[in-house]
């Protein structure tokens, strides 16, 4: 992603006309103009989920109150961002006001821009004819962790028909967001209803302490374990053995899923890793000193140093903007050599549930493709 001139047509005269022909950004191949009108002293673009360092300032149009900034983006990049505008008031951070598309994350909405060439999949948009899962709250009281664990489930509209019938079991961390955030079960829906993935249910679970629990944590490893899965296991159909179950997560959320499966190799035939916070793995040695991230420092370190097969089949994805695909791709490696059959996923796109939205639909499917081995 480069800053490049804007295309010198675009007068004032030619914004006015096309804020109501095309509206903001213009997308062309290779080139993807944002725009802003108002009498400020300054407009920034501030990229989100991105390892890039620079915000980008936009130009003004001489004579008018219209500001521009022109950006090489790669075919298909998905790129989420805000406006930092400067006035006699002061800076405020805002949402492009000339682009009708958002997402929502965790700490509030950023405006989203789709490059050329970027469309959303199908699968993370809602289809009439997919029949809806159903969804049901669940409590399971933790000894590891000292309180009780709060559950989300997924199950599949098929779910009850066949009584023997046992269903595979998927556990993802940080389970709200995954509804809230990456249309989790909009995805479902539509995987189930094309028959890209077998009938599942799926555990959407939430931490207290994230940063804590997620980080190479004994307790929560055993509250997933030993706790969680034998008391699903226990009430319905579903799992059984590793082949049968899969544990999923993104950023710390990888990091717990990946510590997990070192801890209890037996446990889960199937991992799901998205922009994983595996810091070192890239240079063999931690980058933030932050306390923080001493125990992810810490995992990271003794897995690489004697790497062994925790699973069947890994399946990881990370956006190529992101700060963390240097490390990613390391893990990937490094897993790869285990044994393990290993994909790594690249989009063009940052840190975002948006990323993590879209890899879902060929994650998951890869995962149980061969779902008796």
């Amino acid at each position: 992603m480069e800053r490049v001139p804007a295309d010198p047509r675009l007068t004032a005269r030619t914004l006015d006309r096309l804020v109501f022909e095309r509206g903001f950004p213009l997308i062309a191949e290779g080139v993807t103009t944002f725009a802003y009108r108002g009498a400020v002293d300054s407009v920034r673009l501030v990229h989100f989920g991105i390892g890039l360092p620079d915000d980008l300032e936009f130009e003004s149009v001489a004579g008018s109150d219209w500001w521009l900034l022109a950006l090489a983006l790669p075919e298909g990049t998905r790129l989420e961002y805000k406006l930092l505008v400067r006035d006699g008031v002061g800076e405020r951070d805002i949402g492009d006001p000339l682009n009708p598309f958002r997402s929502r994350n965790p700490f509030g909405q950023n405006s989203v821009c789709r490059s050329h060439g970027y469309r959303v999949p199908r699968w993370a948009l809602r289809d009439p004819e997919a029949a809806p899962g159903l969804r049901r709250s669940l409590t399971v009281p933790s000894r590891a962790l000292g309180r009780p664990v709060h559950v989300t489930l997924y199950l599949p509209s098929t779910f009850g028909m066949d009584p023997e019938r046992p269903y595979p079991l998927v556990v993802m961390h940080d389970g709200s967001d995954y509804l809230h955030y990456a249309a989790a079960t909009t995805v479902l829906d539509n995987l189930l209803h094309r028959s890209l993935l077998p009938d599942v249910v799926v555990a959407f679970c939430d931490p207290v302490e994230r940063l804590t629990e997620y980080a190479d944590h004994e307790a929560h490893a055993e509250s997933i374990v030993e706790e969680l899965v034998p008391h699903l296991e226990a009430h319905l159909p579903v799992g059984g053995d590793r082949t049968a179950r899969c544990l999923g997560g993104t950023s710390f959320g990888a990091v717990a899923t990946l510590s997990t499966a070192v801890r209890y190799p037996e446990a889960f035939g199937r991992l799901l890793l998205q922009s994983g916070s595996f810091d070192g793995a890239a240079d063999r040695g931690p980058r933030r000193l932050d306390p923080l991230w001493e125990p992810v420092n810490r995992f990271v370190a003794h897995y690489l140093a004697d790497p062994g097969p925790v699973a069947d089949r890994v399946f990881m994805s990370c956006g190529l903007l992101e700060a963390l695909i240097c490390e990613n791709r390391a893990m990937r490696s490094i897993l790869a050599s285990t044994g393990m059959a290993v994909v790594l996923e690249e989009i063009l796109d940052g840190h975002t549930w948006g990323c993590w939205r879209d890899s879902l639909g060929t994650g998951l499917p890869w995962l149980f493709s061969q779902i008796g081995g």
